[in-house]
Formats: structure tokens, sequence, C-alpha cells
């Protein structure tokens, strides 16, 4: 019995220790009180008290002394709560925001990623198959087997200057900030692994436009080269190096061509290379008139061999210089009358006012025609006499990847006019049908090497499906009211019914005239009928 209460009293004896020794611990480390050096007369006194109240426990005096100084220990020593962390992150991102703010990081932002909403089932016509081009798809499984054809590209270019990489990587270390710039949000890339990036990829581009320019045999490559080649897969490659993500800066191609030519050459040698390179993905193959093309070699002077794009302002990349090549000088937009009027300078684009005129069997009902324009400017729409004439464009296998990127450049770009999003809307309006399609097909307006014209009528209707743009400031706007107009008026639409029903064929325009004669006869019968009989003969 004596060992077993011992053994009790030891036990509380212990706990009462421990707790004392965390309270004091608390008092020694805070420095607002005054209780941190106590005497050994004073613990020795506290112990005594301690093991005569060992048999009880803590009173609510002393658990009410306890809980103060765990307050007064908690207020310093324990860590800060969630919601005090919470306001401290809170601050951080604010100071972010502040200092993105500050640096002015969006300047030269030209090379964006395609945001969520454009890319929803159609990933494929934005995301490259076979090369990556900047640091958007660096490093993915499925595009590293071209690397080593880069690596080769790379070879060959230092075996043919007779130069040192080096000199390659010092240019490119000095654009690097830069370059970082044109790319949105951070780049979680190394400074070394950057600069590889843009010398491996820049040299490996400049290498095909120069192959396809002057032929790959006089760079040093051999006929049966797998890549640098007038091969089949030549095309999924245009294709993937004119995606908005797939893009490098136009100064990183300038500098490094510099290298590579020992000597600055003229402005805008590799804007007309890329021309050159991605003629076969534009949408129209109409020549361009005599006429026009006068006009144009005048302008251009020495230069009248190819269009140079950058005789205004400089090109961002190689999807902008492709983009003003198809708009050329470019259309201007004319604002309705009424618009500039009662709207306020700054609008916002309304989804609903998107619809610019009716489609092509609704219009032919009023007796609009359709003709083809015979100009390699697809965009360059006229309406006048009541014929809407539309020049010819071409539709392929990579039309609808070319539209998406085009389109979702001029989305994400503020310096940007939105006319290929004015063309493409103004397609989707009028082709809402395969019988739109067929109609447009008849009159030369669109070829396509597609399977249906079901398949052309869904690539438009599905072109511009997230798309919104200010109708206003489209560049097709005066002539979609002039459409309209036309549409709306009545007459209109009965002569084109009487043309359509009683004169669409020679067989219906015999029995009209038929019909009317006969008509017109037994008027007459009537007419002398009535007469005779009202006035007869004396």
């Amino acid at each position: 019995m004596v060992a077993v209460f011992n053994k009790e009293l030891l036990s509380w004896y212990l706990i009462t220790l421990k707790l004392r020794e965390t309270v004091e611990s608390g008092i020694v480390n805070s420095p607002s009180t005054d209780r941190s050096v106590q005497f050994p007369e004073e613990q020795t006194h506290r112990h005594l008290q301690n093991h005569q109240q060992r048999a009880a426990p803590p009173s609510d005096a002393l658990r009410v002394v306890i809980n103060e100084d765990s307050h007064e220990n908690c207020s310093e020593e324990v860590p800060k709560s969630p919601e005090s962390e919470w306001v401290i992150s809170i601050k951080e991102k604010l100071n972010q925001a502040r200092q993105d703010d500050a640096a002015g990081s969006w300047a030269r932002l030209s090379i964006y990623r395609i945001p969520h909403y454009l890319r929803e089932g159609d990933d494929k016509a934005y995301v490259p198959q076979i090369v990556s081009l900047g640091p958007y798809h660096h490093g993915k499984k499925r595009l590293r087997q071209m690397d080593r054809h880069k690596w080769r590209s790379l070879h060959q270019i230092l075996k043919r200057t007779d130069q040192d990489v080096k000199i390659y990587l010092d240019e490119m270390k000095e654009l690097e900030e830069k370059a970082r710039e044109c790319y949105e949000g951070p780049i979680l890339m190394s400074s070394s692994e950057f600069v590889e990036m843009l010398v491996l990829d820049g040299c490996f581009v400049l290498e095909l436009f120069q192959g396809v320019a002057g032929g790959f045999k006089q760079l040093g490559y051999p006929r049966n080269d797998p890549v640098f080649a007038m091969r089949g897969s030549m095309h999924s490659i245009q294709r993937d190096m004119v995606m908005l993500e797939n893009q490098l800066p136009l100064f990183v191609l300038d500098r490094l061509l510099e290298l590579q030519l020992g000597k600055s050459h003229h402005r805008g040698l590799v804007a007309k290379l890329a021309l050159t390179f991605f003629d076969p993905l534009m949408p129209t193959d109409e020549p361009l008139p005599t006429s026009n093309r006068d006009k144009l070699e005048e302008s251009l002077g020495d230069h009248a061999t190819v269009f140079d794009p950058l005789s205004e302002k400089g090109c961002l990349h190689c999807l902008d210089v492709f983009r003003r090549s198809l708009l050329r000088t470019g259309p201007q937009p004319t604002p309705r009358v009424w618009m500039k009027r009662w709207s306020h300078g700054n609008r916002v684009a309304d989804k609903r006012r998107q619809q610019l005129i009716h489609c092509v069997s609704e219009l032919r009902e009023a007796g609009i025609k359709f003709k083809r324009r015979k100009t390699d400017r697809f965009w360059d729409i006229k309406f006048e006499n009541g014929i809407l004439r539309i020049p010819r464009l071409l539709i392929h296998d990579g039309t609808r990847s070319l539209f998406l990127n085009l389109i979702a450049f001029e989305q994400c770009h503020l310096d940007c006019t939105n006319d290929i999003t004015s063309y493409v809307v103004f397609m989707d309006n009028l082709i809402n049908s395969p019988e739109d399609v067929g109609h447009l097909h008849y009159f030369g307006i669109i070829e396509h090497w597609l399977g249906s014209d079901a398949e052309v009528a869904d690539l438009f209707n599905r072109l511009c499906q997230e798309v919104v743009f200010d109708m206003n400031d489209s560049y097709l706007s005066r002539l979609s009211e002039d459409i309209n107009r036309y549409y709306n008026h009545r007459w209109n639409a009965w002569r084109a019914s009487l043309k359509h029903n009683y004169f669409n064929n020679p067989w219906a325009i015999i029995s009209v005239v038929a019909a009317v004669v006969l008509l017109l006869l037994t008027f007459a019968q009537t007419f002398y009928a009535v007469y005779g009989y009202y006035w007869p003969r004396s």
C-alpha cells in the first residue's frame, strides 16, 4: 500500500514539475515581464508547495494563472494565425502586381498563349505537331525528334561560315531579356537554356527559309535529306511554324542572319524569305492583275520581286509578317455615321451584333447576284448595283489552323486591326448550309479540297464561335449596310421572286409568254363581245 501511494505521489510530482517548468520557460522568454530571474530559494519554496498539493489536481485559481501566463507566452512565441498568414499572402500578391506594372512587362508582348476559350475543341489547330519553336512547347516529348535536325542545321551553318558557336551564344545573350519580354507569363527556363533555344531554333528557321528560297543543295544538304528537302513533311512544318504559340521574335532572326552573312543585310530580308517560305499556305492562288502588278512594281522599285511588309512599320514575328502580306496595304474600316454620333470612343464589342448580313440563299431570293472578283487580295469584297463581288478563296486542310491563329493574334494583340476576323465573320454570315457553299463554288468564289460542301460550311460556322469583335470598326461595315438596305427593299425581292419562279429556264419563259398572249387574246375577245352587245352595228 505504501509503495502504491509513493508511486502515485511520484506521478503527481512529476506532472506538476513538468507543468511548472513549461510556465516558467514562457515567463523567462517573455521580454515584457520582470520575473525572468528567480532565486534558488523561490524555486525550492515552489517545489515544496507543489509537493504538499500533490494529491489534488490544480485548483481553479492555479488554472487562471496558468492560462494567463500561457496567453502571454502565445502572443510572443506561438506561430502566426492562419488569418495573419492570409493577409501577408495577399500583400505579397499586390506587391508582385505593383512590380509588374512598374516594370511595364506588357510593352513588348507579342507572342501570346492561346486563351482557353478559343482553344476548346480545336487544340490541334494551335499546338505544333512536328517542330517546336520558342519556349511554350520546348522540350515536349513528341517534338524532340526534330531536335537532332536542329543541331544538324546549326552544325551546317558553322561549317559553311567557318564560325565559332560562341559568337551566336554571345549575341543571343545580349537579346535574352528583350526576347523574354515578347512572351506571355514567366518563362521557367534558365538563362543558358533560353539562349541555347534561341540559337538552335533561330538557325533552324533560317536554314528552312534560305533552302526554300534558293535551294537546299546550295546550303550543303543532300538531295535525299529527311528534313532539308522539298518533301511532303514540309507542308506540316510550314503549318507548325505559322502558329501563334510557335513563334520567335523577328529581331532574333534578323541578328542571326546578320551573323551568317558577315555584314549588315538590308532591312526586311528575313521577312521576304518568310513570305517565300509560307507562300503555299496563302488562301488564294489568284494572280495579281497586270495593271495592279505594274503599279506595285513602280511603288516597290528595286524590291519589286517580293512584297515588303516592312515598308511602314516593323513586324513582330513570322505570323505577323504573313498576316501583313495577306492584307498588303490593308483595308480601312469605314465606321457608320450614326454609330460615330451616338457612341463613345471606347466601346465593348457586343456578341449579339455580329450578324452582318444574311446567308447566300436569302440574299439570292432578294435578287442579289454573286460574281468572282479577280484579285489576289481575298478580303477585297465589293457590292454595287445588286452584285456582290467576292475574290476567290482556296480552302485546304491547313486553312482552319491558319485562320484560327490569325484570329487569335488579332484577339490578343492590342495594336492590331481586326481585318482577318471581319472577313471570316462576314463569310460565316454568308455560309449557313452546304447549299450556300455550293452556290459560292458554282460562281467560282470558293474552291476547296475538303471532302464535301458540308465540311466547308462546318469550318466557317466553327471558326468564330467564341470570337467577339466590334462590327462598327470592321472595314466591311459600310458594305454590309448597303447589302442589307438592298435586301430590305421589297421591290427587289418581288422582282427576284418573279425571275426565280417564271424566268429561270427557257421553257418557263415560253410558258409565261404563251400565258400572257392567251390572257391578252381572252381579254380582247371579252371586250369585243361586251362592246358588240351594248353597241350593236346598225
